[in-house]
């Protein structure tokens, strides 16, 4: 492919997407992942599974009711001898049996098994709540990782086609000296094979940001079907508080939230373990209906009974080998590992938060430090541009404040998003990821 060619290739490629393409705020992007992203339907479902669990129809606390029928022919060859004397020989003798019932069961008593097994379900449901906002608050990070990474990559772009254009005014320039004696086919050669470079650079990018396109589009569930575009300007929350952030960690951070969840849950084991040392006290009844049709062997051919039945039943594991004993024990023990997890997870989130503040403090300071270099880059780069077309600088000194200019833009976009992650990864650590504007 000619240096024509593939430059003209490489801006075809860059500029047909331009066309009516949609631009994607944060706001949207966070409102379809929170509506279409699969990780978090997943989770909604699991947590409507919890929910679930936690009604009245799952306690226990209501009785069962059973119902149950049969019925039985018989056909028999009977040989029947009578008190009088008298005897009877049936082949064949019919009879029939029929029966109906419904049964209640009804624990009263059960030693508060079910009450904490009831609490436990609740504190499960909660624990569920923590562990969705926890998908969530992922997915969230996950988005704007690779929304950033899209808009950082878009502006990449731009600085290189930027970039190309200067490589072709210059090879411009070099073409035209060479053909009026003030240039060496070196400076027209030198300015291709710059040109090309840049070339390929800008196709690189571009297929970039195709990819990462598609991989935000797999986040929000795949709901832009048109080529779209991401906004590039950025508002840092540099109003946020150190102390005040460290507060909101230890109270509503979810990993911690969780560990607490545990220890109630772990308590409630311990309780629910002991309630296997009390009886149990239930109440049944029934209702009856059965109906027999006896052969003629029988003194009655009919017979009809219907009533009602009920009782109390009381049961009390006196001693079960000491496996009860054994369950109490180890959920103790249980429950002192979660007490320490706690902790230790308050220290390694206290560690965690300061890295992170500080990582977003200094990447606050580096964001500013590339932006003052831009403006120097940029000085260099017009005063040598200025010196290389009055012959003053060489096309190698032009080529290199080229590429500082270049290389400034594409460290100051890194430098950019780099710490707008790291102001979400503090929010995040903090729980307050999901109470901002994006």
């Amino acid at each position: 492919m000619s240096t024509k060619n593939l430059i003209i290739y490489s801006l075809i490629l860059f500029s047909c997407p331009v066309f009516s393409q949609k631009t994607l705020n944060p706001e949207e992007a966070f409102s379809m992942a929170l509506e279409y992203n699969y990780g978090i339907k997943i989770t909604n479902n699991s947590l409507e599974i919890a929910e679930n669990n936690t009604s009245i129809l799952n306690s226990g606390y209501l009785p069962t009711l059973t119902g149950n029928a049969g019925a039985t022919f018989n056909l028999d060859n009977t040989e029947a001898q009578f008190s009088n004397g008298q005897s009877t020989v049936l082949n064949g003798a019919e009879s029939s049996r029929y029966n109906a019932s419904v049964n209640l069961n009804y624990v009263v008593f059960d030693g508060m098994g079910r009450q904490y097994n009831f609490k436990r379900l609740k504190e499960e449901y909660y624990l569920s709540q923590l562990e969705a906002r926890e998908t969530i608050e992922n997915v969230i990070i996950q988005l704007f990782t690779i929304y950033y990474e899209l808009a950082k990559t878009y502006e990449n772009s731009l600085a290189l086609e930027q970039t190309l254009t200067i490589s072709k005014d210059r090879l411009l320039r070099a073409e035209y000296q060479f053909e009026y004696g003030q240039n060496t086919k070196l400076g027209v050669l030198n300015a291709q094979v710059d040109i090309n470079n840049d070339s390929i650079n800008l196709i690189n990018i571009n297929q970039q940001l195709k990819n990462t396109k598609r991989d935000l589009n797999v986040v929000i569930g795949n709901q832009i079907k048109e080529n779209f575009n991401v906004k590039t300007d950025l508002k840092f929350l540099l109003d946020l508080d150190k102390d005040e952030l460290l507060t909101k960690t230890k109270a509503n951070n979810v990993a911690l939230l969780q560990a607490e969840r545990n220890i109630s849950i772990g308590e409630i084991d311990i309780k629910s373990r002991k309630s296997q040392y009390l009886p149990s006290i239930g109440l049944i009844g029934s209702y009856g209906w059965n109906k027999n049709n006896n052969n003629a062997a029988s003194f009655a051919t009919t017979t009809l009974n219907t009533g009602l039945s009920g009782g109390i039943n009381f049961a009390w594991d006196l001693f079960d080998g000491g496996s009860t004993i054994t369950q109490v024990k180890n959920s103790k023990i249980i429950l002192d590992n979660q007490k320490l997890q706690k902790e230790q997870l308050i220290i390694n989130i206290e560690r965690d938060f300061y890295n992170a503040w500080e990582d977003y403090q200094n990447k606050l300071v580096i964001f500013n430090v590339q932006e003052d270099n831009i403006i120097t880059s940029q000085n260099n780069f017009e005063r040598t541009q200025e010196k290389f077309k009055l012959g003053q600088a060489t096309s190698i000194e032009f080529r290199q404040a080229q590429l500082n200019l270049r290389n400034a833009e594409l460290s100051r976009n890194q430098a950019k998003y780099d710490a707008k992650l790291a102001e979400l990864y503090v929010l995040q650590i903090s729980g307050d990821l999901l109470n901002v504007e994006f």
